[in-house]
């Protein structure tokens, strides 16, 4: 399995106790069948989440629990390269 890879940038803020960090910028690697695999998300304060294998939920989130491969929504202009992916996941804590 190769992986897809995608950049997203959300305008919205979290809505629960950690509502201070501020908009985000969300990045998946998914299987074959849009699930995802390992995620980072980026918030505007410096907050930086990061779940795969082996951490897959933490007191802040966890990863993704539904396929990005959705009819009702086109992930593929936010489609980034492995290299700009792994390049924020080795940053985000390696």
């Amino acid at each position: 399995m190769d992986g897809r890879f995608y950049r997203r940038r959300w305008e919205e803020s979290r809505g629960d106790e950690f509502d201070t960090w501020g908009h985000s910028v969300w990045y998946f690697e998914v299987d074959d069948d849009g699930w995802p695999v390992r995620q980072i998300e980026v918030y505007d304060a410096g907050s930086v989440l990061r779940y795969g294998p082996g951490h897959e939920e933490d007191q802040y989130g966890g990863l993704g629990e539904a396929s990005l491969d959705d009819p009702e929504e086109d992930w593929s202009p936010f489609a980034i390269t492995r290299a700009a992916f792994e390049r924020v996941w080795d940053s985000a804590g390696g």
